[in-house]
């Protein structure tokens, strides 16, 4: 009986560990495998060599492209985290009614039903030289000619970042707000705290979890994009993503599919730092 029990538990778990071996290990496995191949201008050599990480891990353009995109990938997490735990804290602390929370995230869902291509180039006619934002400001006499660094720059992309990726930050974060005990805020005040310590010491530590999945969220979709970096920065400024789409352009996928390694290496260490630093599981 207790033989029959195991089978059937492993029968129940059975669709789910092919999906998870056939869309995610076997995916991994062949990068990993192909990494190793040998490429020239016409074709893929299966065999084993080591050239296309050395090529990758000995060039200074790898290490500036990869500085450049933990740069991004920090400023993005910090933008959206203050806006995404301030809109959170609002939507859960300000707001009685459930009818009305479902309106505001209704609302701010409201950029998703489109592709992130077309809110992307909505940027552009706002930010450029001719554009709303530098029109306005000089006839409001603040500025004598147009900003040059609102369009095509690194401001650009991080802008279309933080303007792509908040929500990410926003639901988890709400959602830890919400399964706050509400007692906890009124012992808080009756013990003399102020809003400032509330939010300080009671408030942040039990959103811990929340913050960490969408850490988690914001960081790892900005470390592989590039259709963002490509368009926002009109090619002035490179990410990994960037970096591996033009390898594949050039059909050279091998050394590619080292970068996607790398790549996926750093991830890993940056998610595995932030699940030490706060247990998701909780979450969870």
């Amino acid at each position: 009986m207790n033989r029959f029990k195991v089978w059937i538990t492993y029968l129940q778990v059975a669709p789910l560990a092919l999906v998870f071996l056939l869309f995610l290990i076997v995916p991994i496995a062949t990068i990993v495998v192909v990494s190793f191949f040998d490429y020239n201008t016409t074709q893929i050599i299966p065999t084993f060599v080591l050239q296309n990480y050395e090529e990758l891990l000995l060039s200074p353009v790898t290490w500036q492209t990869y500085l450049q995109t933990v740069q991004f990938a920090v400023i993005t997490w910090a933008l959206t985290l203050v806006i995404g735990f301030t809109v959170a804290y609002f939507v859960a602390f300000y707001v009685r009614s459930p009818t009305m929370q479902t309106v505001l995230f209704l609302i701010c869902t409201i950029p998703f039903w489109t592709s992130n291509v077309i809110r992307m180039i909505s940027w552009i006619p706002f930010l450029g030289r001719n554009g709303l934002a530098n029109t306005t400001l000089m006839n409001m006499g603040l500025i004598q000619q147009p900003l040059e660094f609102l369009l095509y720059s690194n401001f650009a992309v991080v802008l279309a970042y933080v303007h792509l990726y908040t929500l990410f930050m926003v639901v988890p974060i709400f959602n830890s707000m919400m399964r706050i005990d509400r007692s906890l805020l009124e012992a808080a005040r009756d013990a003399g705290a102020s809003g400032w310590q509330t939010l300080w010491n009671v408030i942040l530590p039990l959103c811990k979890p929340g913050i960490a999945i969408g850490s988690i969220f914001v960081v790892t979709i900005v470390m592989g994009d590039f259709v963002t970096v490509r368009m926002m920065s009109g090619g002035l400024s490179a990410s990994v993503g960037l970096m591996m789409a033009n390898a594949m352009s050039l059909l050279q996928y091998p050394a590619a599919a080292a970068n996607a390694v790398v790549l996926l290496l750093v991830v890993l260490l940056i998610v595995a730092a932030m699940m030490r630093l706060v247990d998701i599981r909780k979450e969870l």
